[in-house]
């Protein structure tokens, strides 16, 4: 994972490089990307759970206003070791789940009030083992981080190609900087984008095997993929996506993207199919001898 990180962080001074090769000073403009990626890095591994936590617009509850959730928070949290996650809720139809904070001292379990109303409590249980299992790995903080480096990068990239078409290549033609900055600007947050996604498919792989043999019961799990999938999936009478306050800023951060019905987004999907994960989860159940009808 740390080979992860250097490959952004190279990405990011990568682009700096070639703005400064483009204004004649690359050297000084790539130390600044370097010091932007620690900057973020910083930033991530302090407040991520807040940023992420507003971004989604979730509240932190307390355990009179929802019981059920707390008490099966509080349940997988034991089974895993961990010191209990503060809950949240998202008033949301669409049914989905997160987690966030960079470790489990430092944890935050947020569901939908969608899927409080759509699953049954060994469904949500099984989903909750999901999600401790991003926390007990560290995922959030990683793809935190990951995420928001990648950010910035294409938030570079674009400022880059559209300083190169606005001025039409005047500076640093003589060296080739205005078209080492447009093939930087277009293929730099491209690979950074391709490397935060691979990123976040693998982790949550790795969340729904941890949760499965947490709960002992990978049957719940595909149950409650297979719903929440299912109401990403769905219409309105209308032919519009089914109502979600969600953001594809925060998609990677839910237990199923929230946008998997959109053909473009799919193209850069933050998860693995919902077919791969249940495969998959039927295999865990005939290593640990649980049947799945």
């Amino acid at each position: 994972m740390t080979m992860l990180f250097l490959v952004l962080t190279g990405l990011l001074m990568a682009i700096g490089y070639a703005v400064g090769l483009y204004f004649g000073d690359p050297l000084t403009f790539m130390f600044i990307g370097l010091v932007m990626a620690g900057l973020v890095n910083f930033a991530s591994y302090f407040w991520s759970d807040t940023i992420v936590i507003k971004m989604a617009r979730a509240r932190i509850i307390q355990e009179g206003e929802n019981p059920t959730l707390f008490g099966i928070v509080r349940k997988v949290s034991q089974e895993a070791g961990i010191p209990m996650p503060r809950v949240g809720i998202v008033k949301q139809a669409q049914p989905n789940a997160f987690a966030t904070g960079r470790g489990p001292k430092k944890a935050v379990v947020v569901a939908t009030t969608g899927i409080l109303d759509t699953l049954t409590p060994m469904e949500l249980e099984a989903v909750i083992g999901h999600e401790i299992g991003h926390v007990v790995h560290r995922d959030i903080l990683i793809s935190s981080v990951a995420a928001t480096i990648a950010g910035v990068v294409s938030y570079i990239g674009t400022l880059a190609l559209w300083s190169t078409m606005g001025s039409g290549g005047q500076r640093g033609r003589s060296n080739g900087g205005a078209l080492t900055l447009l093939a930087a600007a277009i293929l730099v947050p491209l690979g950074a984008t391709f490397v935060r996604l691979g990123i976040s498919r693998t982790f949550e792989l790795s969340a729904d095997e941890y949760g499965a043999r947490l709960t002992r019961n990978p049957g719940a799990l595909i149950s409650a993929l297979n719903k929440i999938s299912a109401h990403a999936n769905s219409r309105t009478i209308t032919g519009r996506p089914a109502q979600s306050s969600s953001s594809p800023s925060t998609a990677s951060l839910w237990i199923v993207n929230p946008f998997q019905r959109h053909s473009l987004v799919e193209l850069f999907s933050t998860h693995p199919s919902t077919q791969k994960r249940v495969r998959r989860l039927r295999q865990i159940a005939d290593e640990i001898g649980v049947y799945v009808p």
